[in-house]
């Protein structure tokens, strides 16, 4: 046992190396997204018990929701909703066993990143 040969196995390849697909950022943007809207909803639920509790408690809670801190977190809530259900819709179509090769799920990617980003242009517009 003491003279076991240990066996040369290849190193993973190093950050210099890697190039990141656009498969690959897509699904770490969609975790991002989906952590990041949990944060958004505690503000939310903060706001509305702050509501439930005082108007001088509710009056802080609504300062810091209307500021623009407020508005950047809102907006950038609405690009995460956008986000994550188009993201939730091309894994769908996954599941269904279509779309499974390289380009047409790069095409898909770029698909939610841009719809993504004029969704939520048309929802600020709109709202």
């Amino acid at each position: 046992m003491a003279d076991v040969k240990r066996v040369e196995r290849p190193l993973s390849p190093h950050l210099q190396i890697y190039r990141p697909q656009l498969t690959s950022f897509t699904s770490i943007l969609t975790r991002i997204t989906g952590n990041a809207l949990i944060v958004s909803a505690m503000l939310v639920v903060w706001w509305l018990l702050a509501a439930a509790t005082s108007e001088s408690y509710y009056a802080i809670a609504n300062a810091v929701l209307t500021s623009w801190f407020g508005d950047i977190v809102f907006t950038l809530s609405a690009l995460g909703v956008w986000y994550h259900y188009l993201a939730g819709l091309r894994h769908l179509y996954f599941d269904a066993g279509k779309g499974l090769d390289i380009p047409t799920a790069e095409k898909l990617g770029w698909a939610c990143i841009i719809g993504s980003v004029v969704l939520t242009v048309l929802t600020i517009v709109i709202v």
